[in-house]
């Protein structure tokens, strides 16, 4: 593996420790932000394993997957996990999204976006 596939790696371990810390102390917009980081690292580890460029400085799941290609071999669930990921970056950054975004992450649901969040991580580094 390169140099510049394992930053991404350890990069999004590191993430997902840090949502799991976040969802131990009830944190919970900051666990769905964290499940965000982890699976954009491990899109950009990916890219950074079968393209020639810098990953593009984007926060978009779904477009780091396409541009990748890895897209395509995503299930239905996968993309759907995407896209409920998706927003989470975006709104947990801005005020006017935070309250609402806040009341929609409960305990239970944090929970499932660890283990979904885990899930798919290990999906693509098996792909590394």
């Amino acid at each position: 593996m390169s140099e510049k596939v394992t930053y991404w790696v350890e990069m999004s371990d590191y993430d997902l420790e840090t949502a799991k810390a976040m969802q131990t102390t009830g944190r919970y917009l900051y666990v769905g932000f964290m499940c965000h980081q982890t699976i954009e690292k491990i899109l950009k580890a990916y890219w950074s394993s079968c393209l020639e460029e810098v990953p593009l400085k984007i926060h978009s799941l779904s477009r780091l997957a396409e541009k990748t290609g890895i897209y395509e071999e995503m299930s239905e669930d996968q993309l759907d996990f995407i896209d409920r990921l998706e927003p989470l970056n975006i709104e947990a950054r801005y005020p006017s999204y935070k309250e609402r975004l806040m009341k929609s992450l409960s305990n239970a649901y944090c929970q499932q976006l660890l283990a979904d969040t885990k899930e798919l991580q290990q999906w693509i580094k098996d792909r590394l």
